[in-house]
């Protein structure tokens, strides 16, 4: 597994001024993101939980999983939740061209729009990887390039879920945006950190927010 940080720093921040990390609120407030789904079972076990705690979340999600799973994907809308792009293949954006990323991104656009009739301006990149260039033109889109201040590290199997757990109650944080997986590589560590830190959250006065 390549290195990666769990708590976003400052001078990330401040270099990379132009996207969101965090959303700093007068009251207690984060925000829970997934990425990657709908993926049967485990988008729908996601929903169930926020369900029972009457939470609603941003989906960030990959327009191939939309249409091989549109009855998911139609349950998350129904249920009230924020969409998200996060391209149609999840493709990496440092190794892909820029118009071949701006076509892959309008592909999942499309596949969005005809199953829900949604036009987000809300778009995850895939590992958090876009050139300047890729930025520049998804900024010209009318798109906010939305990223993370506390990453679970739930799709990395060499950590136990107790870790995923200690990555998010450890570093959240007023305004954080929090990044679990709804996959089926994420779900052993999610299934097990997710009931939990929802219920940490709570204990601590925050509220759970969505990203417009």
């Amino acid at each position: 597994m390549k290195p990666y940080w769990v708590k976003t720093g400052w001078l990330i921040k401040k270099i990379f001024s132009g996207y969101v990390w965090d959303i700093p609120a007068a009251q207690k407030t984060v925000y829970l993101t997934f990425d990657d789904g709908p993926i049967p079972q485990v988008t729908e076990w996601v929903l169930d939980l926020l369900k029972q705690h009457s939470i609603k979340v941003t989906f960030f999600c990959i327009g191939n999983n939309i249409d091989k799973n549109p009855e998911v994907f139609q349950k998350v809308i129904k249920e009230g939740h924020t969409i998200g792009n996060h391209t149609y293949n999840h493709i990496n954006g440092w190794n892909t061209d820029t118009a071949a990323y701006l076509k892959n991104m309008e592909t999942c656009r499309q596949s969005i729009i005809d199953k829900s009739g949604i036009d987000t301006k809300l778009f995850r990149p895939p590992y958090g990887k876009i050139s300047r260039e890729q930025a520049k033109e998804v900024k010209n889109l009318g798109y906010q390039i939305i990223m993370w201040d506390v990453l679970s590290a739930d799709f990395d199997t060499t950590i136990t879920p107790q870790k995923c757990l200690d990555n998010v109650i450890k570093n959240a944080a007023n305004g954080s945006v929090i990044i679990f997986h709804d996959s089926i590589k994420a779900f052993p560590n999610l299934e097990y950190a997710l009931p939990k830190v929802i219920e940490y959250l709570k204990e601590k006065g925050f509220s759970f927010g969505t990203l417009s």
